[in-house]
């Protein structure tokens, strides 16, 4: 089941990419590299949403996603996302560090990671970003730890869980 849903969750991202979805959904991937004792995040977010959600949190318009973004907008998404996403290892909150972002289509994909992991026993998420404006918004977490898969489905009722 978990492979079948891993399949389908970027083609389901591609469909509702090309037409107005009432969907809310976005997709976070997470791995850690032991190598580099880091803990890697990749983001898709609608860009549309996204910019919507930013507006209404900051009370500025932003065109991220576009040849308009600027650094400050880039600024406000980093902001955003470290007030909405916590990660605990360990028992340790640890800090986000935003890497860049890159545009597909309409996804805007962020990149982040977390530094100076060298052993993980416990990875604790909460992740309720969009769900203030989005009574439906749905937050997919995968996740690929000390190779173990595993798949969170967060929504505003549920947005806190643990990646085993």
């Amino acid at each position: 089941m978990k492979k079948r849903l891993i399949f389908f969750l970027p083609i389901l991202l591609v469909i509702l990419s090309f037409a107005a979805h009432k969907f809310y959904v976005s997709i976070y991937q997470i791995n850690y590299d032991a190598s580099k004792k880091r803990v890697e995040i990749t983001a898709r977010l609608f860009v549309d949403d996204l910019n919507f959600v930013l507006e209404k949190t900051y009370h500025k318009k932003t065109n991220l996603g576009t040849p308009n973004q600027s650094k400050d907008e880039e600024l406000l998404l980093i902001d955003y996302l470290s007030n909405h996403i916590f990660i605990s290892i360990n028992g340790s909150k640890k800090k986000l560090q935003f890497v860049r972002t890159e545009l597909d289509t309409n996804i805007l994909i962020c990149y982040l990671k977390v530094t100076e992991v060298s052993k993980i026993t416990s990875f604790e998420i909460q992740n309720n970003a969009f769900m203030e404006q989005f009574d439906t918004q749905q937050n997919i977490i995968q996740s690929s730890i000390m190779g173990e898969k595993n798949s969170l489905l967060f929504t505003s009722d549920k947005y806190k869980g643990i990646l085993k």
